[in-house]
């Protein structure tokens, strides 16, 4: 029987050891230097993620002031086609104008007509060139450059409308004198037949 136990208990310290080794198989066992590393790691991430936010922040500040250049662009340039479609009405005006009432086809009561008419454009004109001025120089109802540039492309548009107006009138009272002297001519000719 001794020797029974024995083996029954040497049986038994095999299976015990034997089970529990395969149930535990030890506690994990960590490296330091994987803690280590680890934390480099988030640190340098950290340092890129910080250097990313600056990035995002330098590429939307440039993208402000590439609007804003583009804005006072868009102004300077609405300004410019004002200040030549202005000249044209002007030198339209003292060239045709002087020529149209030079005319002797124009008849006398038609020349205040004339005059008036032209002068209302160029009035305009000169009124429309205060306003721009009064923009760009204040900060006309606290306006952006995006609103500034807005109200100056429609005075630009304006001044187009007023050009091509003023030529009309100059063309119109061109068409006038032209049909009055055909009807001179007419009118002297001979009616010998």
């Amino acid at each position: 029987m001794r020797s029974k136990t024995k083996i029954l208990g040497i049986l038994l310290m095999v299976l015990v050891f034997g089970c529990a080794q395969v149930k535990a198989q030890g506690m994990p066992v960590y490296d330091n230097t994987n803690f280590i590393t680890l934390g480099k790691q988030i640190i340098e991430s950290a340092k890129q993620t910080a250097e990313l936010l600056k990035t995002v922040e330098f590429l939307r500040e440039q993208k402000e002031r590439i609007e804003k250049v583009n804005n006072v662009i868009k102004q300077l340039k609405a300004v410019r086609e004002i200040a030549r479609n202005n000249e044209r009405l002007f030198n339209t005006v003292r060239d045709d104008l002087r020529t149209i009432l030079s005319s002797p086809h124009i008849r006398p009561e038609e020349v205040e007509r004339v005059s008036n008419s032209f002068n209302s454009i160029i009035e305009n004109a000169l009124d429309d060139f205060d306003f721009i001025s009064e923009i760009l120089s204040s900060d006309h109802l606290k306006m952006t450059d995006g609103e500034r540039a807005k109200v100056l492309k429609e005075r630009e548009q304006k001044s187009k409308e007023m050009v091509s107006e003023i030529e009309r009138r100059t063309e119109r009272y061109k068409e006038i004198i032209a049909f009055r002297q055909m009807q001179e001519r007419i009118n002297k000719r001979d009616t010998k037949f």
